[in-house]
């Protein structure tokens, strides 16, 4: 397992939509962790693209990540939800796009990482088919599978996961969800709780996700049971991370975060904005189909350096985030949770 032979117990989470970089996936790697690199709304040739210069930056192990295909929203239901934002829209000088639904060239992907393959493939919003994860360990790729409650862990190790990344409620971004209820406004699991209950429920590694920020947050999701901890807001801060100036001020700043459809239509956690608050209750359950919409108007808001309209995705720890380069980032985290470690185990061994 990669697992057991990383130096640093430190995952680098995917960042798709901007944030994620070769430069920073090699940092990550170079340092000792695992670096990722997001699949998600790139081309397959944009992949590929990335992945020759990743491996032109770093020799050490590194993986990819996948969006698992969903289903089409009712076509009345996105229309309704872009109806109501046409005004905001015009006001902010752009347009909205056309809702569509695609599987994220998820076919042509697979093939690119069954005849180029790398140490790790993981997926996020499903579980894999298990001739999908066979496919990839006849190419010799790790499959991981992102998982949010016990079910989908058990789903995902029957179909042959080679671990789980366990997301807790407080991680930024979206949900990994194998299926995105609209019942669910956001009430998940936390990490320790979903930790310790998957460690008694599955037998594969576990890798923490979620509102872990410091050395401290991975000691403790270590002695929970996990054999790593996946990071990806404590990263979104580094030079070498494509984070859009507007997102790395707001990461900056104690406003807390708050679950939303709003954005995507799917279910996703994001530093508070005024998009965030005016439109959380109304938005349906219709991924892709609304974050293609809301694309035009979220890239102007960031190019005009307005918060109140971007999707400023963020875990919940996301103040305690640093503006250090990504290697010695993993450098500090590694030497806090040494240190928290050794704090711990001295507590124990007190009369």
């Amino acid at each position: 397992m990669i697992l057991d032979e990383l130096p640093v117990p430190i995952v680098l989470a995917p960042l798709a939509g901007g944030p994620s970089t070769p430069r920073l996936t090699a940092a990550v790697s170079e340092a000792g962790g695992l670096g990722f690199l997001a699949a998600g709304y790139l081309t397959t040739e944009a992949l590929r693209t990335r992945l020759d210069e990743t491996r032109a930056r770093t020799r050490r192990p590194i993986g990819v990540n996948l969006f698992v295909p969903g289903r089409p929203a009712a076509p009345e239901t996105v229309a309704r939800y872009a109806a109501g934002l046409a005004e905001e829209a015009a006001r902010a000088g752009a347009g909205l796009g056309e809702s569509r639904f695609e599987d994220d060239e998820w076919a042509a992907k697979l093939d690119l990482l069954a005849a180029a393959p790398v140490p790790v493939v993981s997926f996020t919003f499903g579980r894999p088919p298990a001739d999908v994860v066979e496919r990839l360990r006849r190419a010799g790729s790790e499959v991981w599978v992102t998982v949010t409650r016990e079910e989908e862990a058990v789903q995902a190790v029957d179909a042959g996961a080679d671990a789980l990344v366990v997301q807790g409620a407080e991680a930024g971004g979206h949900r990994a969800s194998f299926v995105d209820d609209p019942a669910d406004r956001g009430e998940g699991i936390g990490l320790l709780s979903l930790l310790q209950l998957l460690r008694h429920a599955v037998d594969v590694p576990l890798v923490a996700s979620g509102g872990i920020a410091t050395g401290a947050g991975i000691a403790a999701a270590l002695a929970a049971g996990a054999s790593a901890a996946q990071l990806g807001t404590a990263f979104l801060r580094c030079p070498e991370a494509g984070t859009t100036p507007v997102h790395r001020q707001a990461l900056a700043s104690p406003t807390p975060t708050a679950m939303t459809r709003a954005f995507t239509g799917r279910l996703a956690r994001g530093i508070r904005n005024g998009f965030l608050e005016r439109h959380s209750d109304d938005a349906p359950v219709a991924y892709p189909e609304i974050h293609h919409v809301t694309a035009p108007l979220r890239q102007a808001a960031r190019a005009a350096g307005d918060p109140d309209l971007v999707n400023l995705w963020a875990g919940q720890a996301h103040a305690l985030s640093r503006e250090v380069p990504a290697g010695e980032l993993v450098g500090l985290l590694a030497a806090e949770t040494d240190a928290a470690l050794r704090a711990a185990a001295a507590r124990l061994r007190r009369p």
